[in-house]
């Protein structure tokens, strides 16, 4: 078996042309296309030349996430950060000196309706100041909105609240998991301010890895739930932090635990999916995190008893999109955030199997259909949505699962 410690860097420019172009006016610029020319072209010649381009190839260019999609997601985490209410602040207390208003219990994460979205949100902000637009009007802004999330005294609080004895498995994996993951980017970010942060993060991203690897051997079996427990999306994204932050420990727990999990998994029932609350894919976030374990030789034959029913005929309608029938609610606009993670499990799966395998572009395919739907539904309509898929999107278009 070969394990794959990291996977070379190969974008997906396809994708981002085909949501940026439903997204904007029926001429705009193409950069980097794998051409080496600038031009302007129109809403047919887009779609041909994707359609008829390779799918996967060296010479694609490293892909800037575009100016308007950065200034609209980065918009609705500015929005929601440092918004107390409406809240949904969820943990054990033993006593009623233990609660408290969101901003006194959470002084970093109050914000966002929750703890978790709290947390992906300082990340997405955090991202794009990292790889989003330079000269971004955003930009001041979010530093200054994150300067006043990371200072010590409300990290001091956020320790305490972790320390508590009640605390349980209280966001436990998905939003330690994505805690993690903000500080991933922190360390990958060669910026003075993210220092800074970082270093006052670490004991809290200390005290959260120890419990996560005190937990993990604990575990028994998988969690395959299409919501917050699932632990291959939360493996996934520990993993990438292990992997990051150097901590060898925390990787061997985790390429363990999901070989023991799924190494001799077949047949995943993917018509079943999704659940009518899903966010998060069982079978295709499986095999996400899988092919970050596997080679990709290896991975190939994984995926063909896991996954059989993947088409070789570059078919794009083998996997349809979530339905959302009343973004207000919730639970129900969770089939929004499938569509984004969906789509970037599916680029990811597609890009670990050998180059030639007849199943990428029927993978690429349903990726390009999820991505866009997923990128169309993000909006400021309802807070339901809005306190959280621009998070999704932006994990998605700016490529951060490949690792």
């Amino acid at each position: 078996m070969t394990i794959i410690q990291k996977q070379s860097f190969i974008p997906l420019r396809a994708l981002y042309v085909t949501v940026i172009f439903s997204l904007t006016a029926c001429q705009l610029p193409v950069t980097n296309t794998g051409a080496k020319d600038v031009q302007a072209v129109d809403a047919g010649e887009v779609s041909t030349r994707i359609l008829t381009r390779p799918v996967l190839t060296s010479d694609d260019y490293p892909y800037d996430i575009a100016p308007e999609l950065a200034n609209r997601f980065s918009r609705l985490a500015l929005d929601c950060v440092h918004k107390e209410f409406p809240n949904k602040v969820s943990r054990t207390t033993d006593s009623a000196a233990e609660m408290g208003t969101p901003r006194e219990i959470f002084p970093v994460f109050y914000g966002c309706f929750d703890w978790h979205s709290s947390v992906h949100g300082h990340w997405l902000l955090v991202r794009l100041l990292r790889v989003g637009p330079i000269d971004a009007p955003w930009r001041d802004e979010a530093r200054e909105k994150l300067a006043k999330s990371f200072t010590q005294e409300n990290i001091k609080g956020e320790i305490a609240n972790f320390a508590r004895p009640a605390r349980g498995s209280w966001e436990r994996p998905y939003g330690l998991a994505w805690f993690l993951q903000l500080t991933a980017e922190l360390r990958e970010w060669d910026d003075p301010q993210g220092r800074l942060w970082l270093k006052r993060l670490m004991p809290l991203e200390k005290d959260i890895a120890e419990s996560l690897k005190d937990w993990l051997p604990k575990l028994a079996y998988p969690i395959r739930l299409g919501t917050h427990n699932q632990s291959a999306f939360a493996f996934g994204l520990m993993l990438d932090w292990a992997r990051v932050s150097g901590d060898q420990e925390m990787e061997r727990l985790i390429i363990e635990r999901s070989l023991a999990f799924h190494k001799t998994d077949v047949n995943c029932p993917l018509a079943y999916e999704p659940s009518g609350e899903d966010f998060l894919s069982p079978c295709l976030m499986e095999a996400d995190l899988m092919r970050r374990i596997l080679g990709p030789d290896e991975f190939a034959d994984w995926l063909s008893g896991f996954m059989p029913q993947i088409p070789t005929d570059g078919s794009s309608d083998w996997l349809a999109p979530g339905i959302v029938k009343d973004a207000s609610d919730g639970k129900l606009v969770h089939l929004d955030g499938v569509n984004s993670s969906r789509a970037w499990n599916l680029y990811n799966i597609a890009r670990a199997l050998p180059e030639g395998d007849l199943r990428q572009n029927s993978l690429v395919n349903a990726a390009r259909i999820h991505a866009k739907t997923g990128v169309n539904a993000v909006s400021d309509e309802h807070y339901s949505g809005s306190h959280w898929l621009a998070s999704f999107a932006t994990y998605l278009m700016t490529d951060r699962g490949w690792q």
